[in-house]
């Protein structure tokens, strides 16, 4: 499938590739130059190949109070909660941001590979509650705008006041003269907007913050940069840190469970025996001592008896940091920050330290 960019993508010499179905932009040049760029100033992405579900109805935030490990109900209009949805033993299906545009409307927000899959468990979980589970994945493109300029570079296309619009709040405004959903959210670390317009005027507004922001340093950036800066920042992605065999404490995401909320929930019963039970395995970052990178698959290793302990579930060199790092899951005693492990890369041992999540943080 093609967004509804893919033309300016080729048109500027992008390198595509398939993610989920989706010819999307890995790279226009370097990737390191635009990881540095969304750090130092602002990198603009398209993300139209994100699943928008809305659930509208009386009763829609009771639906996806049943739906949702969260308390859903809770979120103030204009604002969003992130949040997954989990099958009965507590595995997770996806991670989800949901915003509350009204008191009766809600857009959910799904990883693209996990778009049916969400899309049919909602429609199943809300049967018998006033609420209706919406496809709204064609009317939408999404682009973001992410990095330490980017509230400069939209300040000069919206009509928004950008310092009302708090971190996880989202409301409607015009950009590039155009009507969207302005979203103070991201995947990157940095502070940054993500902006929901119509398929039609996705180009107007990639091209008007190119037009204002080249300036100011802002860049288009591919998966690749996104993936090297969510793991800076400790962002998990499904497919490696989250999956159905996977659940939120085990991730480290418990905060996420509201075990007290009122509603029902699919997985409560799992999850609340998890919340008591001692953890097998913690997710963890891993700084090796060398040079060499760990890659998502590469066995953990206990350096002293050589014993499998863990895997890990993403790894690169940080452009940031200037050295690799990677996350993993491994067994829970030898989870502590310091502790020593081994990472088998491509059959040599190469010496890693356990350390606490996110590498990095915006302002330190």
């Amino acid at each position: 499938m093609l967004t509804p960019l893919h033309e300016i993508h080729v048109a500027l010499g992008a390198v595509m590739t398939d993610f989920a179905g989706w010819a999307m932009p890995l790279r226009y040049g370097s990737e390191s130059a635009e990881h540095r760029a969304v750090r130092t100033a602002a990198g603009i992405f398209d993300l139209s190949h994100m699943g928008e579900i809305e659930v509208v109805g009386p009763e829609a935030g009771r639906a996806l109070d049943h739906a949702l490990v969260s308390d859903i109900s809770a979120i103030p209009v204009s604002r969003a909660k992130y949040t997954m949805i989990c099958r009965e033993d507590g595995g997770i299906l996806d991670d989800l941001i949901v915003y509350r545009l009204a008191d009766e409307r809600y857009l959910v927000v799904a990883n693209a590979a996990n778009t049916g899959v969400v899309l049919d468990a909602l429609r199943a979980r809300v049967a018998g509650f006033r609420a209706e589970v919406r496809d709204r994945c064609a009317d939408w493109a999404l682009v973001a705008v992410q990095g330490p300029r980017a509230a400069a570079i939209l300040a000069d296309l919206t009509d928004a006041g950008l310092d009302d619009v708090r971190y996880y709040a989202i409301r409607a405004a015009t950009v590039a003269g155009t009507e969207v959903l302005l979203a103070r959210t991201g995947y990157t670390g940095e502070d940054g907007f993500e902006v929901f317009a119509t398929p039609a005027d996705a180009a107007r507004i990639w091209e008007a913050c190119l037009a204002v922001g080249s300036e100011r340093g802002l860049v288009p950036a591919g998966l690749s940069c996104r993936d090297t800066l969510r793991l800076e920042a400790g962002m998990p992605l499904y497919g490696h840190e989250l999956s159905a065999d996977i659940t939120p404490y085990e991730a480290g995401l418990g905060r996420v469970v509201k075990l007290d909320k009122a509603e029902d929930f699919i997985g409560r019963a799992a999850l609340a025996d998890r919340a008591t039970a001692p953890v097998r395995r913690r997710l963890v970052g891993l700084v090796p001592d060398g040079r060499r990178s760990p890659r998502a698959g590469y066995a953990v290793l206990d350096p002293a008896t050589g014993d499998h302990v863990g895997e890990v579930t993403s790894g690169a060199p940080s452009p940031t940091l200037g050295h690799p790092v990677a996350m993993a899951y491994v067994d829970a005693a030898l989870a502590a920050p310091g502790t020593a492990v081994s990472v088998d890369v491509r059959g040599t041992r190469e010496p890693a330290r356990v350390t606490d999540l996110p590498f990095y943080r915006r302002g330190r």
